[in-house]
């Protein structure tokens, strides 16, 4: 029975192809979060010709929701013929900045040497594609099946999926007397399952200076220079003792076994100005400087030793720098998140993966958040993974593609898993 749903969606490469291009083609761009609500009526006309029932959902008032930038999800659901479990497929609808370095147009999702290439293809529309076709192909296959599936396109991942999966999981779409397993299309190759993902925590850090006269810096105090000096006890202090650490979870690339952090930007002194101005700068000694961290933290790491760590620093050069003030806003934090390898999605995944592939899977942990996190603390659902095609470390990247016999493959994987766990054991 497998062979023949493999077969079935080795007959859909073309639908699959066309599918995850116009996937491409809407440039939902987040920031400032573009195309929200076309990308959902493109995906609702689709499902429905299968028999979903959906439903679309503004996240009003989450973070960037506005009548311009409304957060606009879908949830697509269809039952089977009998009671049983529920399995949902959530991929995030929005994309990254295109950036510098194309050699293909970001928005054609052009075909070339068996890859789709565009912003979004491997991260994570994909991923979505394969999903949609894995299911579509199952509900062919088996029209009688038991339970109920769930596909969801959710906005925001890309900044930290408050006005998506958040959301849903605040209004109880991720009950678990309502869904029983989760699977998010990543892109975490497709030989890999992945459990969960480190924690994260942001903060704003300003040094407070005094202006005066670029000429007599003495009669004013440089808060860049203030900075510096925070910069400089990070990489004496905080860096290596980071680069010290590491972790039990499978985090991938090797890289991210330890913590990390990232200075995310730097602002201080007289703002830019736009690019057609001529004129010179201003003789002014900067009062401020600002910078945002972008933390990364372990399974290990209570965060509240990670934020205390930080704190202590400067708390340190306040006890010692002359004129040295500041001020700490934390941004946001997210706690690490694991799965547990012996849950019933990983052992199903597993086992589909060795089915279509011939091997057994690694299991991994991914260096930065994905949705998982909302699931796993607002949701209560602990029965998630991360599951899709595609290669980690193209995401975000110039020339980022998604390759087409990958994506085949995970389909045909996730296609398995919904015949281990919807369909009765004779059948599956």
């Amino acid at each position: 029975m497998a062979t023949i749903l493999s077969a079935r969606i080795d007959g859909k490469r073309d639908d699959l192809i066309r599918l995850t291009q116009a996937l491409i083609r809407i440039p939902t761009l987040n920031p400032p979060g573009r195309h929200y609500r076309d990308i959902c009526d493109f995906l609702d006309k689709r499902l429905k010709t299968h028999g979903f029932e959906t439903q679309l959902i503004r996240a009003t008032g989450t973070p960037g929701d506005s009548d311009r930038y409304p957060r606009w999800n879908i949830v697509a659901r269809r039952e089977g013929r009998s009671p049983g479990e529920c399995v949902h497929f959530n991929s995030h609808t929005d994309v990254v900045e295109v950036g510098r370095g194309w050699t293909f147009d970001p928005f054609g999702g052009e075909v070339s040497d068996g890859k789709i290439y565009g912003r979004g293809a491997c991260d994570m529309k994909g991923g979505l594609a394969a999903s949609i076709i894995a299911c579509e192909a199952f509900l062919e296959a088996h029209p009688d099946f038991a339970g109920a599936i769930e596909i969801s396109g959710t906005a925001d991942e890309e900044s930290g999926g408050y006005g998506g999966v958040a959301h849903l999981a605040e209004l109880g779409f991720f009950d678990p007397d309502r869904v029983h397993h989760v699977i998010i299309p990543e892109p975490l190759n497709k030989d890999r399952i992945c459990l969960g993902h480190r924690g994260g925590w942001w903060a704003e850090i300003e040094t407070k200076g005094e202006i005066a006269h670029g000429s007599m810096p003495f009669l004013g105090d440089c808060a860049v220079r203030h900075m510096g000096a925070v910069l400089a006890e990070f990489e004496a202090k905080l860096f290596p003792a980071m680069a010290a650490r590491r972790t039990d979870m499978p985090v991938v690339p090797e890289g991210a076994r330890s913590s990390t952090m990232n200075i995310n930007s730097i602002h201080g002194g007289q703002p830019e100005q736009d690019a057609d101005f001529t004129g010179l700068p201003a003789h002014c000694v900067p009062d401020t400087c600002r910078i945002v961290i972008d933390r990364r933290f372990l399974l290990e790491e209570p965060l509240d030793q990670v934020r205390g760590e930080v704190t202590a620093l400067l708390e340190g050069l306040k006890a010692t720098r002359a004129d040295f003030d500041y001020e700490l806003t934390e941004i946001n934090s997210v706690l690490p998140s694991m799965t547990d390898r012996e849950a019933p999605v990983v052992r199903t995944v597993a086992k589909a993966i060795e089915a279509v592939m011939g091997k057994p899977p690694a299991y991994v942990a991914s260096p930065g958040t994905y949705d998982q996190k909302h699931i796993d603390r607002i949701g209560k659902l602990k029965n998630c993974i991360a599951y899709g095609p595609g290669i980690l470390e193209l995401a975000h990247k110039p020339d980022e593609y998604v390759g087409i016999d990958d994506m085949l493959d995970s389909a045909k994987v996730m296609g398995a898993a919904l015949q281990s766990l919807l369909l009765p054991a004779k059948d599956a």
